[in-house]
């Protein structure tokens, strides 16, 4: 476990340091704020890409959904804590960069961390949160039960490879393509899937071992385990809700570029 601790807290933060050293050489007329906005994008796109990947493993080895075990699970619990905290770290300096492009920032202070925790304060929680409760949980507290469920929880980073994508494009200058709008088509559809359907399909793959209704099912389970699932969903919803209205935004802008909006007559 201290292993893969230690391997997470070099691998993400030196990935971060040497695509910054990459991009910035490469791409010598971007500025830090996009330097950073993207090697921060790339970053995230690979350790969800290596969650999604240990999440399909465990998943589809364990035939018993509580007792069956597999050793990935504390194996990238440990190995992605670091990511957490470096994260936010890098989602901080992501902004102040771009505060400091505007001109609205001069240097590092306690009024730009706090802007940082006032824009972006559902990611910081989230990232908190799998950091301080998620993990503890996985590694101390489970008695080795539900590393399916645990596998799952992983499998729902199967989306932010494609968020990071769209993001890299718009800094690219490439948000009015039809590559745009295809990776924007995926990105609905695995958040929606990955992020959402996965409860229903955790709850339903528990009650058919154990011969119980999809219905019936939360009144066959300890109350903490309804109420953490519907924590984790809610902000889920919350940002899924976020996308469809960007989504649609993004439609009726290209709609009325195009000469197809509404007539205002």
């Amino acid at each position: 476990m201290l292993t893969a601790l230690a391997c997470g807290a070099v691998a993400f933060p030196g990935l971060f340091y040497g695509l910054r050293k990459i991009l910035k050489s490469t791409f010598t007329h971007w500025s830090d704020a996009d330097v950073v906005c993207v090697s921060e994008r790339l970053v995230s796109a690979i350790h969800a890409s290596l969650a999604t990947a240990a999440g399909v493993r465990v998943v589809t080895s364990c035939s018993d959904v509580m007792t069956d075990s597999h050793w990935l699970v504390n194996g990238f619990a440990s190995f992605g804590a670091p990511y957490m905290a470096h994260d936010i770290y890098a989602m901080y300096l992501s902004h102040f960069f771009n505060q400091r492009v505007r001109g609205q920032a001069s240097g590092h202070s306690l009024q730009t961390v706090r802007a940082f925790l006032v824009k972006d304060w559902t990611l910081v929680l989230h990232h908190l949160a799998l950091l301080l409760v998620f993990m503890p949980i996985t590694l101390f507290f489970r008695r080795g039960l539900g590393d399916f469920f645990i596998g799952c929880m992983f499998t729902t980073e199967f989306s932010t490879p494609f968020v990071s994508i769209g993001k890299i494009l718009i800094q690219l200058g490439l948000d009015n393509t039809r590559l745009h709008r295809i990776n924007g088509i995926i990105v609905l559809l695995s958040f929606f899937i990955c992020r959402i359907l996965i409860f229903p399909f955790m709850y339903w793959m528990y009650g058919r071992q154990f011969g119980i209704p999809l219905h019936r099912v939360p009144f066959h389970l300890p109350l903490h385990c309804n109420v953490g699932n519907l924590v984790i969903l809610a902000p889920q919803l919350h940002w899924f809700i976020l996308l469809l209205r960007k989504a649609k935004r993004l439609y009726l802008r290209q709609m009325s570029g195009k000469g197809l909006g509404p007539k205002t007559h």
